[in-house]
């Protein structure tokens, strides 16, 4: 029934004004543009990197092997690093940028919250290699001395956290990424937040509920599409980050359990080598990790949406009459 009543609410085309016409094929137009340009992009990848995938198949996506000089090209180490960096930085970022966004919206007087706020999304306009900068300059020479020698006496037990303290690596990287989609998480977060309904935080403290628990029944369960979009989103920007990893992640074509190790991204990858590419089959190999990070990029962003589609508790269900 509910299907049927939004088909018969919506326009038909020939009762539009001629305005109307003109802005709905102008809206057509420019989706129609960004999914052309999307399958533009996919085509041209696999055009540039053919070669290197008639020459290698399947096994450059399993591969470890990574030499120029031989011409053995395998994206598996750059795939494991863009992948754990990412999902690191995810991991430490979020329960920050919730409680940011929390504090901001929730809890903090207005003129606070207004500061805040600001200085949060300011975080965001700071460009990345300012971001490397700091991470070397002072990230990496305080995990050097001081935060990865105590994980690894308290941990070590974890091949987690084993190996000498180099300072840059994986965990260097995943913090600075965690620190640079904070605010995009965050500022997505504050606005979700924001549109819940203040009849349902009273209602919970009407029902005996205190502060907490009611931010955590009226706001929190009701925002947990909101909050996977805003996290989706930060993923998305710490999957194609560039220039901040690639000064702080050591640049090392290794697997390694450790978080302590240097490792490489396929960002960092070809922004080290593509300038020095020197045959053919590196630029298409060096073009076949550009197309992996996109199909990488798609893939995760796809199957999160698919999760906030399944899980959005206002979306339209079939219903048999």
């Amino acid at each position: 029934m509910i299907n049927d009543n939004v088909k018969k609410s919506r326009f038909k085309k020939k009762d539009l004004h001629v305005g109307d016409r003109f802005f709905l094929f102008a809206l057509r137009l420019g989706a129609l543009l960004l999914l052309l340009s999307l399958v533009l992009t996919i085509i041209m990848l696999l055009l540039k990197s053919s070669g290197v995938f008639k020459q290698f198949g399947f096994s450059f996506f399993t591969s470890q092997d990574w030499d120029p000089v031989m011409d053995e090209f395998g994206a598996l180490v750059f795939i494991y690093g863009t992948v754990v960096s990412s999902f690191l930085a995810i991991l430490l970022s979020t329960p920050v940028s919730i409680g940011v966004a929390l504090f901001i919206s929730e809890l903090a007087p207005k003129k606070v919250a207004s500061i805040i706020g600001f200085l949060v999304e300011m975080l965001a306009a700071i460009p990345s290699v300012v971001y490397g900068l700091w991470g070397i300059f002072v990230l990496a020479p305080f995990l050097r001395v001081h935060l990865q020698p105590f994980l690894g006496e308290e941990l070590g037990f974890l091949p987690l956290f084993q190996g000498p303290p180099f300072g840059v690596g994986m965990l260097a990287a995943g913090i600075i990424l965690a620190v640079m989609v904070t605010p995009t998480i965050s500022s997505i977060c504050r606005e979700v937040f924001k549109a819940i309904p203040l009849a349902q935080r009273e209602a919970a403290l009407a029902l005996g509920a205190t502060r907490w628990e009611s931010i955590r029944m009226g706001v929190l369960k009701n925002s947990k599409s909101g909050i996977m979009g805003a996290v989706i989103l930060g993923l998305g920007r710490a999957l194609g980050e560039t220039m901040a990893v690639t000064m702080v992640i050591g640049n090392r074509n290794e697997i390694s359990a450790s978080l302590f190790a240097p490792a490489q991204t396929m960002a960092s990858a070809i922004a080290n080598e593509y300038a020095e590419a020197s045959s053919s089959l590196h630029l298409q190999a060096l073009t076949g990790l550009g197309l992996t990070l996109l199909i990488v990029s798609l893939s995760i962003n796809s199957v999160a949406r698919f999760w906030i589609w399944k899980t959005n508790p206002y979306r339209i269900r079939n219903y048999r009459k």
